[in-house]
């Protein structure tokens, strides 16, 4: 499968990475000769240097012989262009990153009159699963997700007493015939492996058959809970902060924002409702936060536009005791340190939207690919293929990246929850949960030798 991507930027190169290989095909075009210099040093990918406005650029690239072109450059308007004139010229579909509020309420019009077949925006993406988080408290609704046979329950330890303490191995003897998938602890979601023991304080995944989780629910689910949410603060007026106060307010929940530049919050002011409080000043000021009452805060979303920034504020607001505390965090780099911090949820934007990307071009082969854990992990769901890399071979010869794990097998009737054990035979429905962060890894295992996960069929 052939995939031009425009621009190299965050975005771009994720995407690359979770695509290259195989038998596809990736091209990548962005002006910048270092960006693209970069790129081609560490990827097997065509790479081009130009600026693809130009009608010849994408002709010359014979662009009708692409499956799929990602426009992701800086600008929403270059964007369209180019993923209209794409389309225009014959590629099968063609996805564009759109991010201005502007636009927000014309994402039918634009894809309607321009011929694009999709549109991501990252800020929306994220806003959504804090609104999620916030306003429904639980990731998956009323707390369990069901396929076919199998059902996924989310619930918090507390309520499971016997779970705590317990490591991984002696697991099986609390819950048989059920699998531990992941874990919520301090804003991280972690994927268990032997030495992991659970913790009083974290929120537990299991997988199983429907029956016996639904019986497990009845338990341990609180039924109906919704969050007690009346006063919020938004550190950051970017997109995220804008997107995300719209959202609450309407709901009815009582927002405040802090930004410190004085034309955004002329703007803020301009296209939020009177009932949002928008003050003009520097979030990292702990005396301007104390005198706005932060400490009363039912919730605190840091969202400004440096992650050193968001962590720090994450944690002054923790410390002041606010309940529920997210940060917006886009750099890798720092997935050990929230970890440590005890905050609630951090979300990176690029995580997210690489998702979103990829549950596009791979269209139906990806069952549950839609629900999203804690907007940091992605239940999957597919048919094993007898030229994948996982056919028959046991899960504990698999070199599944670490933030991947095989949680339930359907082969036929049969309802498989697997251990080292078990191996994947051609035709088994698996379904797979796996990190956000690691989905490139994870693709490279489960691609085809032939025509590729993401194949279109």
């Amino acid at each position: 499968m052939k995939i031009a991507i425009v621009g190299a930027g965050k975005l771009g190169t994720k995407v690359a990475e979770a695509l290259v290989g195989g038998d596809h095909s990736v091209t990548v075009i962005d002006k910048n000769e270092e960006a693209i210099a970069k790129l081609s040093s560490h990827m097997d990918i065509m790479t081009i240097t130009a600026n693809a406005k130009e009608l010849s650029v994408l002709e010359n690239l014979d662009i009708e012989s692409y499956d799929y072109l990602l426009t992701v450059t800086d600008k929403d308007e270059k964007n369209i262009f180019i993923g209209s004139m794409a389309k225009k010229l014959g590629c099968h579909s063609v996805i564009a990153r759109v991010r201005d509020p502007e636009h927000m309420n014309q994402f039918d019009f634009i894809k309607q009159h321009f011929e694009i077949d999709s549109i991501v925006n990252p800020d929306l993406s994220i806003t959504m699963e804090i609104y999620k988080y916030l306003v429904e408290k639980y990731t998956l609704s009323n707390g369990i997700f069901t396929s076919g046979k199998i059902s996924l329950l989310e619930f918090p330890a507390k309520k499971f007493p016997a779970m705590i303490g317990v490591p991984m191995s002696r697991l099986k003897t609390i819950i048989p015939n059920m699998l531990l998938v992941a874990i919520s602890r301090y804003g991280k979601i972690i994927v268990p492996h032997e030495g992991i023991v659970v913790q009083p304080e974290d929120g537990l995944y299991l997988i199983g058959e429907y029956e016996p989780i639904t019986k497990l629910s009845e338990k341990v689910h609180e039924r109906g809970k919704y969050t007690n949410l009346q006063k919020i603060m938004i550190l950051g007026g970017g997109k995220t902060g804008l997107y995300l106060a719209k959202k609450l307010s309407d709901f009815g929940i009582s927002v405040k924002i802090i930004e410190k530049e004085k034309t955004r919050c002329h703007y803020l002011a301009a296209h939020l409702d009177d009932s949002v409080i928008i003050l003009h000043g520097d979030a990292t000021d702990i005396t301007l936060l104390e005198d706005e009452n932060f400490n009363e805060m039912d919730a605190c979303v840091t969202a400004t536009g440096y992650d050193e920034e968001n962590l720090l504020l994450a944690l002054v607001a923790k410390q002041h005791g606010i309940e529920d505390v997210i940060a917006k965090v886009s750099r890798e780099s720092y997935a050990e340190l929230i970890g440590s911090m005890g905050i609630d949820m951090a979300l990176n934007p690029i995580d997210i939207v690489t998702s979103n990307v990829l549950r596009f071009i791979q269209g139906s082969k990806r069952i549950l690919s839609s629900q999203l854990i804690q907007g940091q992990a992605e239940i999957l769901e597919l048919v094993a293929d007898s030229r994948m890399k996982l056919i028959d071979i046991p899960l504990k010869n698999l070199k599944l990246p670490p933030g991947a794990i095989v949680a339930a097998i359907h082969r036929g009737l049969e309802v498989i929850i697997p251990n080292g054990e078990t191996v994947i035979k051609r035709g088994d429905r698996v379904i797979v949960l796996c990190l956000l962060s690691e989905l490139a890894e994870l693709e490279k295992l489960l691609r085809t030798s032939k025509s590729g996960l993401f194949s279109r069929s």
